[in-house]
């Protein structure tokens, strides 16, 4: 069957001893394994989307299943997605504005003060102030989510989060090319996307994104050897 997977073996469907892939083709195994929860999560997703008041926990109950995908550990999408999404809804809401205020924000004010630095000068001083803080949110987005998702407090999360995003700036740079890249041409190119939009427009861009950080994170959030809930090493940058 599409959602059903043979839970017996370590990981859907890998070989214990079988070395872990890397790259693209660590991608396309993923892809590959994990198509139909993809495919449901992306409807799941948007089903609890439309009260819109919704959105942020559905943002991040999304991200937590994908996180498991990446962990290569067994999916339910249906019940994970549920777990997620009523357990973790006041971290989905904190993480969703401490990101989209000041990337809504911040983009604002770079386009309305670089569109005045034409007529003055000063006007460049704002600009890049806006443009910093823009891409400070940007590029933090994703491991904030990744903390959070791994356990942390919301605190220690978001200082994670900016050391990732500004000191190790290039896994996070191609996780946000591509997961927002994605999103917002799918959301551009309606209603020619529209197909795509409900299939994968959200689930996709979302586990790129993560597939970018999941080494990142990995050395930051170690996953326990036993196979419980993941917490982030205390004697790093979490503290």
């Amino acid at each position: 069957m599409l959602f059903q997977r043979d839970y017996n073996t370590p990981g859907p469907g890998i070989r214990p001893d079988e070395p872990e892939k890397t790259g693209p083709a660590r991608l396309l195994q993923i892809i590959q394994l994990e198509a139909g929860s993809v495919f449901l999560l992306n409807l799941l997703f948007l089903a609890s989307c439309i009260p819109i008041i919704t959105i942020p926990p559905a943002i991040f109950a999304m991200n937590q299943v994908i996180r498991k995908m990446m962990l290569d550990r067994p999916v339910l999408c249906f019940y994970d997605y549920r777990t997620a999404f009523r357990t973790f809804w006041k971290q989905g809401y904190a993480a969703f504005f401490l990101v989209a205020v000041p990337l809504g924000a911040a983009g604002f004010g770079a386009g309305f003060y670089l569109l005045r630095a034409g007529e003055n000068l000063v006007m460049f001083a704002p600009f890049l102030v806006c443009s910093t803080i823009f891409l400070v949110a940007l590029l933090s987005s994703g491991c904030l989510y990744g903390a959070l998702g791994a356990g942390m407090r919301f605190g220690p999360a978001v200082r994670l989060a900016l050391t990732l995003g500004v000191g190790r700036p290039l896994r996070p740079l191609l996780a946000a090319l591509v997961g927002y890249g994605l999103l917002l041409f799918g959301i551009l190119q309606l209603p020619i996307s529209l197909i795509y939009v409900l299939a994968l427009g959200f689930s996709l861009p979302c586990l790129l994104g993560n597939f970018f950080l999941r080494t990142l994170l990995r050395e930051y959030c170690p996953v326990p050897e036993d196979g419980q809930e993941e917490t982030c090493s205390q004697d790093r940058s979490c503290n």
